[in-house]
């Protein structure tokens, strides 16, 4: 038996066939768009019923992709009692299969099922964009870099051991170091500078 998890993170089951009705229809709708579209779009006139006729096949890959990859997601996700992006890649992985089977070979059902598995996991992994995930909102800008910059500050005498001094990077007793070497070098006497006044 599994060990108790925090309130907050307790899985809550969600109804796969309700979900997989309403994205069947959802993309059944944007189907049925698509093949009212290539029926506009082919040469000879063809008529209204065309869109069910000639080109409906898409409205039916459109449904079947949408539902299979919702039922498998949210049944994936009430199975392992967890919701990440495995449940999405599984989801990928059907539906992309579903558009492999139109090829009728095994090569297309498992690459357009490992390509669309790979694009919507990465998705869903990222936060559901490309470009990274979101910050949160609530969080202070400028108490969130005084942390980055607190948690990757270094010691100045290790940088200096790194990198020498100069180029900004000065150490404590550098102006008299600095002197002592002009005197030793070229006999130079060089002047201490006094404190800035304010």
């Amino acid at each position: 038996m599994a060990p108790p998890q925090p309130e907050e993170n307790v899985y809550q089951p969600k109804d796969a066939i309700a979900s997989t009705m309403k994205i069947t229809a959802l993309t059944g709708g944007v189907g049925l768009l698509a093949s009212a579209v290539q029926n506009t779009l082919t040469r000879q006139n063809v008529g209204p019923w065309g869109v069910l006729t000639r080109t409906g096949g898409t409205i039916g890959i459109f449904a079947a992709m949408g539902g299979t990859y919702e039922f498998v997601k949210t049944a994936s996700a009430n199975l392992r009692e967890t919701n990440d992006h495995w449940n999405t890649a599984l989801g990928g992985f059907f539906s992309g299969a579903v558009l492999g089977l139109r090829a009728r070979t095994f090569p297309a059902l498992f690459g357009y099922g490992a390509a669309l598995a790979a694009t919507l996991a990465a998705f869903d992994y990222t936060g559901g964009t490309f470009w990274g995930r979101d910050k949160p909102r609530n969080v202070d800008r400028y108490e969130e870099l005084e942390r980055l910059r607190k948690t990757y500050r270094r010691p100045v005498e290790e940088t200096i051991a790194e990198l020498g001094e100069g180029r900004g990077i000065y150490g404590p007793g550098y102006a008299e170091r600095r002197r002592q070497r002009i005197k030793e070098a070229y006999g130079i006497d060089v002047p201490s500078t006094p404190p800035p006044a304010s």
